[in-house]
C-alpha cells in the first residue's frame, strides 16, 4: 500500500543515489567557479533532508496507524540506501576508513536480511534503543565527514562500535522472537 510514510521512504531511496553522485563529483561545483565546500554543503543538505523524512515516515505511520508490510521492508531499506550511499561515497573519496565502512556494510546487510526474514515470517522484532542510537550516531558521523569537520574519523569508529553492538543486540532479539514463536 502506497501511503505517505511509504512515499517518504521512497523519497529517501531517490535522494540516496543523487547524494552519492554529488559526493563523487565535486567538480560540478569547482569547475563552475564555486569552492569545494559547496559540494560538502549540498551533499549534507540532501542528507539532512532525507534523514528528516526518516523521522517523519515512522512518526506518521505510528500516529496515523498507517503501518504496512511494504513500509516494514521499505523503511529500513531506504535508511540503508541513504547511509550506505553516504559512507561509500566518503570512502571512495578517501574521507572514511574502508575497514570501518566494510564493518558497517556487513552488519547492515546481515541485519536487513534478518529483518526481511522476520517480516516474511510475521515475527516481530522491534528496533531496539541501541539500533536507534546507532542510526543517530551514523547520521551525525556522516554529517561530520561530509562537512570535513574535526573528529570525524574518531566518531566513525565510535559509530562502528555502536553498529556492531546494536547488530548483536538485534540478533539476540531475533533469536528470542524465534524461541517465543516456537513455544506458541
Amino acid at each position: 500500500m502506497l501511503n505517505l510514510p511509504n512515499l517518504l521512504a521512497s523519497l529517501r531511496i531517490l535522494i540516496a543515489p543523487v547524494m552519492f553522485w554529488i559526493i563523487l563529483n565535486p567538480q560540478i561545483f569547482t569547475d563552475n567557479g564555486f569552492d569545494i565546500t559547496w559540494n560538502y554543503y549540498f551533499a549534507s543538505l540532501l542528507f539532512v533532508l532525507a534523514s528528516v523524512t526518516d523521522f517523519f515516515d515512522g512518526y506518521i505511520a505510528r500516529e496515523w496507524n498507517q503501518m504496512t508490510m511494504l513500509g516494514a521492508i521499505l523503511d529500513p531499506l531506504a535508511d540503508k540506501m541513504l547511509t550506505l550511499a553516504a559512507f561509500l561515497g566518503l570512502m571512495v573519496m578517501g574521507d572514511a576508513s574502508p575497514w570501518a565502512i566494510y564493518i558497517i556494510i556487513v552488519r547492515e546487510l546481515f541485519i536487513t536480511g534478518l529483518r526481511t526474514v522476520a517480516v516474511s515470517e510475521n515475527i516481530s522484532v522491534k528496533a531496539s534503543w541501541s539500533g536507534k542510537v546507532k542510526t543517530v550516531a551514523q547520521m551525525i558521523v556522516i554529517g561530520f565527514l561530509l562537512m570535513h569537520w574535526p573528529y570525524g574519523a574518531a566518531l566513525l569508529w565510535f559509530a562502528v562500535f555502536l553498529t556492531v553492538y546494536s547488530g548483536l543486540e538485534y540478533l539476540w532479539g531475533f533469536k528470542q522472537a524465534i524461541v517465543k514463536e516456537h513455544k506458541a
